[in-house]
């Protein structure tokens, strides 16, 4: 197994290590999925599937949604 590791910025971003992005064969651009299960976190690329999926739920996510939640939060 390899172990490789990343530091978060002030604004919670990491850089994905050369061997994750190697591994999943991650290049500019590409969308990566974060599957939540078990207090366990999968990074895997994201499939065109896995897209549609999220468009497809958007508009039920209450969660933000209002102008003034999109600038309050586009910094994050």
């Amino acid at each position: 197994m390899t172990t490789a590791t990343s530091r978060l910025t002030s604004k919670y971003q990491a850089t994905i290590p050369g061997a994750v992005r190697k591994a999943l064969d991650l290049h500019a651009g590409d969308a990566i999925s974060f599957e939540i299960e078990d207090g366990e976190i999968r990074l895997r690329k994201a499939h065109p599937l896995d897209l549609a999926f999220t468009h497809a739920v958007e508009e039920t996510l209450s969660e933000r949604g209002s102008d003034a939640d999109e600038e309050a939060y586009r910094e994050l």
